[in-house]
């Protein structure tokens, strides 16, 4: 099984790529990134946050590789050791952007998509505005609505901290890493090093300050109208220990996207990744098995219509059913049959519609949500 002992070993095993002009950036940038394992059961997108790269995922990634998923991590625009030049926007959008552009030259038309802290909203963008691109979607301690942390926000103001030495970011980091961790065993010399190695310098030290200048409240109030239209299955997963990315917000986003599973992780805190790795992959690998893996977003978009208009039409009649798994079979049932009146589809497309349809109506049911007309 891959691993890496350091950081420096993961940095080595970080595949290159230069994105041409106005795909990603006005001018071509460089995105370094991890692409192991094979695919038998799909590609996993891993998306990290501020102030980390794709080495918050090193004790994940093997874990996923070893249960037959490729799993793809790049650094965004700015972090780690991708294009870090001063030359360029870093703003949600942009590393959505940039995603879609990594993704194009892979040749990936859709993976499962994983986000933590502003990897989240990035992951939100791609599931709202490039539904097809998008099997499956799992949020974890992410930014989202209007809570940032003081400390990243404090970075974004230049002026401020350009002057300062490296010495006194790499403290801040320090302090921040360690409130980051619920077990605090967990904060080894290898995470500490490895998280700061990228800001560890002049160079490091601007991308940072950039990175968080690009922080905005407006870039995630702008998608919470559009919560409701996710058709990934989706799952929130949430170190409930988190000071700055509260659980409240994930509890909320759970209620807002149709269908979506919450999953709370307890004793473990915002760098879930770090802090619990085998409890994070677990219930990721569970959720992956369990969730139906659309083949394509754009039906399911269809799908999820078809169904607001006709679940109200079954809601009295399966009422009494709905309390044992044996009715809510029935009601996918029922509703796939009348789904093939307004959908045209082959049988393994009938076979994605029940198989969306029991992994929604099943969370409707235990999270006792009513569909209404």
């Amino acid at each position: 099984m891959i691993s890496w002992a350091t950081w420096e070993e993961f940095k080595s095993s970080q595949k290159e790529i230069k994105l041409p002009a106005g795909t990603a950036a006005h001018i071509p940038v460089t995105i370094r990134y991890i692409d192991t394992g094979q695919a038998p059961k799909g590609t996993v997108l891993l998306m990290h946050g501020i102030p980390t790269w794709g080495y918050l995922y090193h004790a994940v990634i093997p874990l996923l590789a070893q249960s037959e998923y490729r799993v793809i991590a790049p650094d965004f625009l700015g972090h780690g050791w991708s294009d870090r030049r001063d030359r360029f926007d870093r703003s949600f959008q942009d590393q959505a952007r940039m995603i879609i552009s990594l993704l194009d030259v892979l040749q990936l038309d859709s993976v499962d998509v994983v986000g933590h802290d502003t990897g989240g909203a990035v992951a939100l963008i791609l599931a709202i505005e490039h539904q097809p691109r998008v099997n499956r979607l799992v949020i974890t301690n992410s930014v989202c609505y209007d809570r940032f942390d003081d400390d990243m926000l404090d970075f974004g103001h230049p002026l401020r901290w350009k002057s300062r030495p490296i010495a006194d970011l790499i403290e801040a980091l320090e302090e921040s890493l360690a409130a980051g961790l619920s077990d605090r065993s967990r904060l080894t010399t290898a995470f500490r090093s490895g998280i700061i190695a990228p800001w560890a310098s002049e160079e490091g030290k601007l991308s940072l300050l950039r990175n968080a200048s690009a922080l905005n409240a407006n870039q995630t109030m702008a998608l919470v109208d559009r919560h409701g239209s996710i058709s990934a299955p989706t799952m929130i997963l949430w170190g409930m220990d988190d000071p700055w990315q509260k659980s409240e917000d994930g509890m909320q986003l759970s209620n807002e996207i149709p269908g979506a599973l919450f999953k709370p992780l307890k004793g473990a805190s915002h760098w879930v990744q770090q802090d619990a790795p085998e409890e994070f992959t677990a219930a990721l690998l569970e959720f992956l098995a369990n969730a139906p893996n659309v083949p394509n977003a754009a039906d399911a978009v269809n799908c999820a219509a078809a169904f607001g208009t006709l679940a109200p039409k079954f809601r009295c009649a399966m009422k009494p059913h709905l309390s044992g798994k044996r009715g809510r079979v029935a009601l996918v049932i029922i509703l796939t049959m009348e789904l093939k009146k307004h959908l045209a589809c082959d049988k393994g497309g009938r076979r994605a519609l029940e198989e969306y349809f029991y992994f929604h109506v099943n969370h409707r049911v235990q999270r006792k949500i009513r569909v209404r007309s």
